[in-house]
């Protein structure tokens, strides 16, 4: 029976030559997909051992009864969840209610992640229209802003709105609109002293919000700004339809890291409210004082853990929005 060439028998070593690319390929595709994933294993594995050891600690203590006698004697004493409970439903002598500060410590959050946002907005589109000097000067001003210490700007504002030397009442004196100022403290209730610390974190965080969305600006192509105006669009409709759809996942970025950084603040809260009333108290300098001053070290790491669980929760609705915006890309 004659056969076709398609149907004749091939020879032993061109058959071999046939197979052996395939699984060449094969071999060399799953390096491919795997190399990746060993070019950030180290990272991965420095983070899980840097990020992991602490929280390990950290939850193991909040179950104990850790105090100045354990740490001295080193005993261990577990409680289970004798801790939390305290934190939900105990409040220790001398300290504000739990649900209080919580509830002051999200407002405190909202005011200023939302200041933060609105007025960084403002400042990187006022960076796109501003001449190229004016610009630098301006961006390097908020870089220096940017760049000052935490303490160093504490110290600053407190100076600002001292009492006696501070040019913020000679200012509001001067003017003679608001009355005398002089003497007036702003560190004498909670409200006052909230505020010249919202002043400083907001004052610190525009910069680094402004030249981020300024850099989403700069990548909008300006065609789809100039056909808008070609149509008939005023700038109002073309910062909703072309602007603000552009820098959204930029800004719900910015908006996930700027909740977690006023979430849980602790140096400018602490530092300038050493003299003002405990009605400034937020979660940081709470779990703060229970572990350092009352020396109750299992009580602050349970109200460490609920504060890293309220913020967990609090970020939810932002995760599943980077998340799915992620998956549409």
């Amino acid at each position: 029976m004659t056969r076709t060439p398609e149907e004749a028998p091939k020879p032993q070593g061109a058959a071999r030559l046939y197979v052996a690319p395939s699984r060449y390929r094969t071999r060399k595709t799953i390096l491919n997909d795997a190399l990746p994933y060993l070019a950030i294993s180290p990272t991965v594995v420095t983070f899980a051992v840097l990020l992991g050891i602490p929280l390990v600690v950290l939850f193991a203590t909040s179950m104990q009864k850790f105090g100045l006698f354990e740490l001295l004697n080193n005993v261990t004493t577990w409680v289970g969840l004798d801790n939390y409970y305290q934190v939900l439903f105990q409040t220790p002598a001398g300290l504000p209610d739990f649900v209080t500060v919580v509830i002051r410590t999200t407002v405190f959050m909202i005011v200023n992640v939302t200041l933060t946002i609105t007025l960084g907005t403002l400042v990187a589109l006022l960076l796109e229209k501003l001449n190229k000097w004016v610009r630098l000067i301006l961006t390097g001003t908020m870089i220096l802003a940017w760049a000052m210490p935490v303490v160093t700007g504490v110290v600053l504002f407190q100076w600002l709105f001292d009492s006696k030397l501070g040019v913020v009442n000679w200012a509001i004196s001067s003017t003679g609109i608001f009355g005398d100022y002089l003497n007036h403290s702003w560190f004498a209730t909670g409200l006052t002293t909230f505020t010249v610390i919202t002043l400083l974190i907001v004052w610190q965080a525009i910069p680094f919000v402004a030249l981020s969305i300024y850099a989403g600006l700069l990548s909008i192509p300006r065609d789809l700004s100039e056909a808008a105006r070609v149509d008939g669009g005023n700038e109002r409709q073309i910062f909703r339809h072309i602007t603000l759809p552009s820098v959204a996942p930029l800004m719900l970025m910015l908006i996930f890291l700027s909740v977690i950084w006023d979430f849980k603040v602790f140096t400018q809260i602490y530092a300038m409210s050493l003299n003002a009333p405990d009605n400034t108290m937020t979660l940081s300098v709470y779990a703060y004082v229970i572990g350092i001053s009352d020396q109750q070290y299992g009580y602050a790491a349970a109200a460490s853990v609920v504060m890293m669980l309220l913020l967990l929760f609090a970020l939810v609705p932002y995760i599943r929005r980077m998340i799915s915006s992620l998956e549409d890309q």
